[in-house]
């Protein structure tokens, strides 16, 4: 969005590089409005690849090094045709969870076996997405409603699982993908992925790769899209060790006002303190209010702000468990720092990494996508007091570890980032 763009203006970066950016990308929207997904996929479909072929012919035609390799995000495949077009290799960034993206590459084989789309609506209440499958490799124990969630459709020609689905298959043209995970946390899934295409790095979780980069060369670069309260971090510094719920559903996550205050009541009902991020655009189509009561009742044991430092959040001594939508960076960061997960994914792949999370992972607890206020309360107190609680605060721990262990120098994700940069220059 243009504030997006604007922000990145305000970055100064590291010496030596500069961006180039073009609003003609962008949808025109308020500075902080949660987008129309579907609208954005297709207009970067429609509208994206010329002003790419435009920039690249302009820096190559200026007194600045020449654009000798592209690297872009997973759902912008029109980097492969530029890359084409130019005659420049193209590498693309898959920005998600590599199980997510294998089930996006079986999309095509479930349209083929007639299991999407459903045939009608009663799919979402008749056990047909409890139904187990067998149909993702590398991926055992699945339902289909660990899928991520644009299966859920009775269009044939719905617009976002064709998108990412044809996304999907647009990688494997690629000269190689990279992926933001380490080999330990998706094994399987990433040995069925270089089945079907073997160059691919996985050099994840970023967040701690970056760590081997100097803290100056970062200070200036901000990824978030919304304001940061800095505020929570000293209402943490005052609470005790492991007592604190921290809750955020991520950047787009919407809901109903219904959800919203059942959200809200079960908190106060867990009667631990906590930190919540609501945005002020996370109630569909209105704005987020919570009722005066509320915040009565939780006025001692509760912050609530519209944004926060997720990472030092985590990173925090006080967190005991994170309530989260499930994305992947969110998942990551909430790993990296050995917190536990209460998972209430909303769409894509979040899905898919809650399953992971709760099943394989053994870091987490499935909330009832109804939000039903007694059962998340209680899922609360059994996280933060209960035995499972301590078995997966056990196994946060245990993923941290190998995790920090994955990106130290010499290790799996430094040196497949290694060997990807080695590539870079040798072009």
């Amino acid at each position: 969005t243009p504030g997006s763009i604007q922000r990145c203006r305000s970055n100064e970066g590291f010496a030596g590089f500069s961006v180039r950016n073009d609003t003609r990308w962008a949808a025109q929207s308020d500075q902080d409005a949660t987008q129309d997904i579907p609208a954005l996929c297709d207009s970067t479909r429609k509208n994206c690849l010329a002003p790419l072929l435009e920039l690249i012919t302009k820096l190559n035609s200026s007194d600045v090094p020449p654009v000798t390799c592209i690297v872009s995000d997973g759902v912008m495949s029109f980097g492969i045709e530029a890359g084409r077009l130019l005659g420049i290799p193209e590498f693309q960034f898959w920005t998600a969870s590599a199980c997510g993206f294998m089930c996006y590459l079986q999309y095509n084989e479930l349209f083929k076996r007639g299991i999407v789309p459903f045939k009608d609506e009663k799919f979402v209440n008749d056990g047909t997405l409890d139904t187990p499958t067998d149909c993702i490799p590398g991926m055992s124990n699945m339902r289909f409603k660990d899928i991520p969630s644009f299966i859920r459709t009775i269009d044939p020609n719905d617009e976002m699982f064709d998108f990412m689905g044809s996304e999907a298959q647009n990688c494997l043209k690629y000269s190689a993908i990279i992926f933001n995970t380490f080999d330990e946390l998706e094994h399987e899934v990433l040995e069925a992925i270089v089945a079907k295409f073997p160059r691919i790095y996985t050099v994840g979780p970023l967040n701690l790769l970056g760590r081997h980069v100097p803290e100056s060369h970062f200070s200036s670069l901000r990824s978030s899209l919304w304001k940061e309260d800095t505020n929570c971090i000293e209402w943490l510094n005052q609470r005790e060790p492991k007592s604190v719920v921290y809750v955020n559903y991520g950047s787009v996550t919407v809901m109903s006002d219904y959800h919203l205050k059942e959200f809200a009541w079960e908190l106060a009902n867990s009667k631990h303190p906590f930190l919540w991020i609501v945005r002020p655009d996370v109630v569909m189509g209105e704005s987020a209010v919570l009722p005066e009561e509320f915040f009565e009742e939780v006025k001692d044991g509760g912050f609530i702000t519209s944004w926060c430092p997720q990472y030092r959040v985590l990173s925090h001594g006080s967190v005991g468990v994170f309530l989260t939508h499930c994305g992947w960076n969110s998942t990551l960061e909430s790993i990296s720092e050995g917190v536990p997960v209460i998972c209430w994914p909303f769409f894509a792949e979040q899905q898919t990494n809650c399953r992971f999370a709760c099943s394989r992972w053994g870091i987490g607890v499935e909330v009832n996508p109804n939000v039903y206020r007694d059962d998340v309360a209680a899922l609360v107190k059994e996280m933060m007091e209960g035995q499972n609680g301590k078995k997966m605060k056990k196994k946060a721990l245990e993923w941290r570890e190998k995790v920090h262990v994955a990106t130290d120098v010499g290790a799996s994700s430094y040196n497949n980032f290694d060997r990807f940069i080695e590539e870079v220059r040798s072009i």
